[in-house]
């Protein structure tokens, strides 16, 4: 990336961070302090995990010497048989744990049919109030208003399934399930906005969904009482049309009137 300078040949500054120009072209304020917090937690998080390591290994080597792991639990377990109940035959033993086993089995699932009411309901809840955060979350998207050419539902359509709820927080992930990353933010989850654009970008079809950049056809600019000589369509008419494509094309060139 490159900085983003001004006619005087000063650095372009946005909200008080530095503007950067990418390759393709985009413009990223970038946010230095969150950036230089964000390589600290990931430097914590790697020292913990080496340690964490370390103290595995230093645990397996009191096993060095045993070469089939399963024969030696199938021992203990014997031996423990016998250390348990010296008067009881080991076969015993075994016999009394597969009962009690089967017992708690039993009971677990009786447990489990008595609640599984309770369960679906908060599950089916627990869905409800997620689609709806993240209705919202479409709803309220200024990139869908001021960028697309294509109303909320139908972007929630296309892009909904590449957003889930996780901990209370609406995270973005791309067609392969890995996380959307900040640009501007690196090593932080994109914000709702920020993760709907970098999805839009890598949509095959992105030009047909976004709004162009000027007007276009011979009618453009002209009175059209209101409408820009645009095709008028219900809104009855418009919820008729059932493939996405078709729809994408009437958002982007009629006017939808109630």
């Amino acid at each position: 990336m490159k900085l983003k300078l001004d006619d005087k040949g000063a650095v372009v500054v946005q909200d008080g961070k530095p503007v950067y120009v990418t390759d393709d072209g985009k413009e990223i304020a970038f946010d230095a302090p969150a950036t230089r917090d964000t390589i600290a937690r990931l430097n914590s998080e790697a020292k913990t995990h080496r340690e964490a390591k370390e103290a595995a290994e230093g645990k397996l080597k009191l096993f060095e010497g045993i070469e089939d792991p399963a024969k030696a639990l199938k021992a203990l377990e014997t031996v423990k048989n016998y250390d348990d109940k010296k008067l009881i035959d080991a076969g015993e033993v075994e016999k009394v744990k597969k009962e009690a086993k089967e017992a708690f089995d039993q009971q677990l699932a009786a447990t489990e049919n008595k609640y599984k009411p309770v369960v679906d309901e908060r599950d089916a809840l627990k869905n409800e109030l997620h689609q709806e955060k993240l209705g919202g979350a479409f709803s309220r998207s200024k990139f869908i208003q001021d960028k697309m050419a294509i109303p909320v539902d139908l972007a929630q359509a296309r892009f909904g399934t590449n957003f889930a709820i996780e901990d209370g927080k609406i995270i973005a992930k791309d067609g392969s399930g890995n996380r959307v990353y900040s640009r501007a933010r690196p090593g932080e989850v994109a914000e709702f906005d920020e993760a709907l654009e970098i999805l839009v970008d890598s949509y095959p079809y992105r030009d047909s969904i976004l709004k162009g950049t000027g007007a276009s056809g011979g009618g453009a600019g002209g009175s059209g009482g209101g409408t820009g000589g645009k095709k008028q369509v219900t809104r009855a008419q418009f919820d008729a049309i059932t493939d996405p494509m078709e729809r994408a094309k009437v958002a982007r060139e009629a006017t939808i009137t109630d």
